[in-house]
């Protein structure tokens, strides 16, 4: 099984204050009707299929090939053809559906399973609009849209490898590091720095893996790094977001680091309701206005 930043084999989760706020319960709610195991199936199985597809149609053209890596794989395209991608791809599914072992993933396979996962989750929910009944048949979310900007905000460890470009939604965790880690390196940059010395210089502050680091310096995938490290299921890796907290990392007494991530995600999660509210409320009144006889 791939190892995310949650467990994705739990598919239940429940934290104590639901009983408390109604737009948290409304929020786990959520959480609840999706399946994680099965979401991230579908999404790598979507990914290799329709690869390997269009790796057969467009043979021979080159440009074409090209262009629609850059679609499909916005971010893993920078450092791998579509062989070197397929390849990875392979080994993603391979270690997924395996029940004997945790797959840890490095940058570059972090990048290829946040495009799949992005451009899959789009193609879904346009299915729960169109064609309803078929997006039930992948039983991933009893029918509902899926929010991705959520589901990577919980479930990814980090996105350094989209530093220096626009992450394009609102969660605000990722979006402040990436532009703090950005603007340190401009600023080392601008004292002389290379990229790869300012890089380098504030990896561990940041506490950057090895791996984010080649990405951003746009190296190519390195046969050593084309590889996911394993562990046993019976490792405990999950253990310490599940172990209650004394005050610290801003959770309260009595509180998991897993249930704090549930409440920073829900409050960005109504946030975000709140907000579309509000547009919808500005936009209801306008046209109101809009619609009133003129007076004579």
């Amino acid at each position: 099984m791939l190892a995310f930043a949650k467990d994705i084999t739990q598919g239940q989760p429940k934290i104590s204050k639901e009983s408390e706020d109604d737009e948290l319960k409304q929020y786990m709610e959520y959480q609840r009707k999706l399946n994680h195991e099965r979401l991230v199936y579908h999404a790598l199985d979507y990914a290799k299929n329709h690869l390997q597809l269009n790796t057969q149609k467009l043979e021979g053209d080159e440009k074409k090939l090209s262009d629609y890596l850059k679609s499909a794989f916005p971010n893993s395209h920078r450092f791998a053809d579509a062989e070197t991608i397929m390849l990875l791809l392979r080994k993603l599914v391979n270690g997924h559906n395996s029940s004997n072992n945790w797959y840890r993933m490095n940058a570059y396979f972090h990048a290829l399973v946040y495009d799949s996962m992005k451009r899959f989750v789009k193609i879904h929910n346009q299915l729960v609009l169109e064609s309803p009944e078929k997006a039930k048949e992948y039983g991933i979310s009893e029918g509902i849209q899926i929010d991705f900007d959520d589901w990577a905000y919980l479930y990814f460890p980090d996105l350094d490898f989209h530093i220096g470009r626009d992450l394009g939604y609102t969660h605000y965790p990722f979006a402040k590091r990436n532009k703090a880690i950005e603007d340190k390196i401009d600023e080392k940059m601008k004292d002389g720095s290379s990229r790869e010395e300012a890089l380098k210089s504030i990896k561990d502050d940041y506490e950057m893996d090895d791996s984010s680091i080649k990405v951003l310096l746009g190296k190519p995938i390195s046969p050593e790094d084309k590889e996911l490290f394993f562990t046993s299921v019976e490792n405990p890796i999950y253990e310490a977001l599940t172990a209650t907290e004394d005050g610290r990392w801003g959770a309260m007494d009595g509180e998991s680091l897993l249930d704090h991530s549930y409440y920073m995600g829900s409050h960005l999660k109504i946030w975000e309701w709140r907000k579309r509210e509000e547009v919808e409320a500005e936009a209801e009144s306008i046209l109101k206005e809009l619609n009133k006889p003129s007076p004579k």
